[in-house]
């Protein structure tokens, strides 16, 4: 489309900043986090996943179809088993980098708290 090509009225898009805000809020959950820490190894079964996890199956089901309707799991069924894993490898690549940002805010936290301890000069009361 052009630049004075209107969109079509049909299509009704929110700004990309507040879908990126929806995304996050999506990830906001220490329960979703492990779990796709986990499926970041592998693929799991539900029943694989409840003592990683250690929460109710009632939550970790609800915490699953959050995941599901956010498109970043897939389930499947395998008789009466469902299996769960990612739906691409950028989860998995986003969470590592999440962790290498929070290694360096850590540090940087870590150093900050070492030269409040370190006297720098004279004694002071």
């Amino acid at each position: 489309m052009g630049v004075d090509t209107p969109r079509p009225s049909s299509v009704v898009s929110a700004p990309l900043y507040q879908v990126k805000a929806e995304f996050f809020k999506t990830l906001g959950h220490p329960v979703r986090i492990r779990v796709l820490e986990l499926l970041s190894e592998r693929e799991y079964a539900v029943a694989e996943l409840l003592p990683e996890i250690g929460v109710e199956a009632a939550h970790l089901s609800q915490q699953l179809a959050v995941l599901r309707r956010a498109n970043l799991v897939v389930s499947r069924r395998e008789g009466s088993t469902v299996h769960y894993s990612l739906t691409s490898p950028q989860v998995a690549e986003l969470l590592t980098v999440a962790r290498e940002i929070l290694g360096g805010v850590i540090t940087g936290q870590a150093e900050l708290l070492d030269s409040l301890r370190t006297p720098a000069g004279p004694a002071r009361a």
